[in-house]
């Protein structure tokens, strides 16, 4: 964003394009009041009270009647002053007020994200908010709405801001050890340094070893369906989407690239990979197809192995072998009559179920369900929900062992320095130019 836009004043629309009941413009800069007297005819209401008035264009048209909303600076969103419309939804209405509000020389379009941009500039919020209204915004199950609302809240500024304050006390001792060597410094200084460093990298450490839970709910767990061709896993892929997602065919080797299906379970976002038949042989395309559902099998937070309940216990050596604790087995086809006691597979327990008669696909559920909650649900870990949070932290235990690593006082001080301006880019308050553009650009128009 051009630094000469910072005393524009901006406006777009701020809720969801498309035909609906009410729409809500949002002004913001210096001009803000004036514009809305000038579309009103009258003067600004009170803050943060909703008055009705008529819209007006330059010609006296009338526009529409809307509900107005003033929030003088710096008590608003964007810490400037601030100006709603909620104007009904229809696309006329909408363009037609825009086209009113930005015939004022000095209001313009808002760019993608420029409203939070300057939320964070005047400082209503760090880098870590911004992020969780971004991802509020996109949020789609549950589990995402409350890990963005956490975010959104504080809660990973106030941990990482929680540890660089340590860290700069601990550096403050250290450099006070450096600049007044002569003077009466108690002798266990330094070691209540090393200690102090030690205790702060166990913090960290432990924060990081937290399996990717944020990322995972934010982008999506990723479930691999694996086992032997004509086992029933497209079958299972429809039954759990329900809907036909995959192609199902009783010839082997129909599936030979991964499909993925977007689903909400208990909520938490979760894609579902129907994967290629795994076994020896086939032709060039199938053999390729079973290298990509191994790797599937391998990178996938959880596995669902399908065993064919049609041929148990023979023909599933294969898929046997890829089972472990990061699994659930799935013994499919029941409705055959043949695997109504197989209640576990190779010490697993299993779930016996029949697509076609539904049989057993609601217990199925159930175990993914606890298998999800168990692995990513809450705990008292705030979450790290971007890579660039989890670099920060990574390059700020760099700085921590290289103080640790450290013969001399003024390269202990110069690592935890570093160390300090990592978990100081976390939320925003150093060297985060770079990132700007990048975080504030995946904005819609209206943020």
């Amino acid at each position: 964003m051009a630094d000469g836009h910072s005393i524009d004043t901006i406006v777009a629309l701020a809720s969801g394009r498309g035909r609906a009941g009410v729409a809500v413009i949002r002004l913001s800069g210096p001009d803000a009041g004036q514009a809305l007297r000038q579309v009103t005819g009258r003067p600004c209401p009170q803050p943060r009270r909703a008055a009705l008035r008529t819209l007006r264009g330059a010609d006296g048209e009338v526009l529409d009647q809307a509900l107005t909303l003033w929030f003088p600076a710096p008590a608003s969103f964007t810490g400037e002053d601030v100006a709603e419309l909620h104007v009904h939804g229809g696309r006329a209405v909408i363009e037609g007020v825009l086209d009113a509000l930005a015939a004022r020389p000095a209001v313009r379009p808002a760019e993608a994200g420029e409203f939070t941009r300057r939320a964070f500039d005047n400082g209503r919020m760090d880098l870590t908010g911004a992020e969780g209204l971004a991802d509020l915004v996109a949020a789609e199950t549950a589990a995402q709405r409350r890990q963005a609302l956490e975010q959104m809240g504080g809660a990973l500024a106030a941990r990482t801001e929680g540890w660089r304050h340590r860290l700069i006390e601990t550096l403050a001792y250290l450099e006070a050890c450096i600049d007044f060597s002569d003077e009466d410094i108690p002798a266990d200084l330094e070691r209540r340094v090393g200690d102090a460093v030690a205790e702060l990298r166990g913090d960290i450490a432990a924060h990081l070893a937290d399996g990717y839970r944020g990322e995972r709910i934010r982008d999506g767990i990723r479930i691999a369906i694996i086992g032997a061709p004509n086992a029933g896993k497209s079958s299972l892929l429809n039954a759990l989407a329900r809907r036909e997602a995959a192609i199902v065919s009783p010839q082997p080797g129909t599936t030979r690239d991964v499909i993925e299906v977007a689903l909400d379970i208990a909520g938490y976002p979760v894609l579902l990979c129907d994967t290629a038949g795994i076994r020896g042989g086939g032709d060039a395309v199938e053999m390729e197809g079973v290298r990509r559902a191994r790797e599937q099998a391998r990178t996938a937070d959880l596995r669902l192995a399908v065993i064919d309940g049609a041929r148990w216990p023979d023909a599933c050596a294969e898929t046997r072998s890829l089972i472990d604790g990061e699994t659930l087995v799935c013994v499919s086809k029941a409705d055959l009559g043949r695997v109504n006691d197989v209640a576990q597979v190779d010490g697993h327990a299993a779930s016996v179920v029949s697509v076609r008669t539904g049989g057993g696909i609601s217990a199925l559920i159930g175990r993914l369900e606890a298998a999800l909650g168990e692995r990513f649900g809450g705990g008292e870990a705030v979450s790290l929900t971007r890579l660039r949070h989890r670099q920060a932290l990574e390059a700020c235990l760099s700085g921590l062992d290289g103080a640790a690593a450290a013969t001399e006082m003024e390269t202990r001080a110069e690592e935890l320095r570093h160390a300090a301006t990592a978990l100081g880019r976390i939320t925003g308050r150093v060297d985060v130019e770079d990132l700007l553009d990048v975080i504030f650009g995946s904005f819609c128009i209206g943020k």
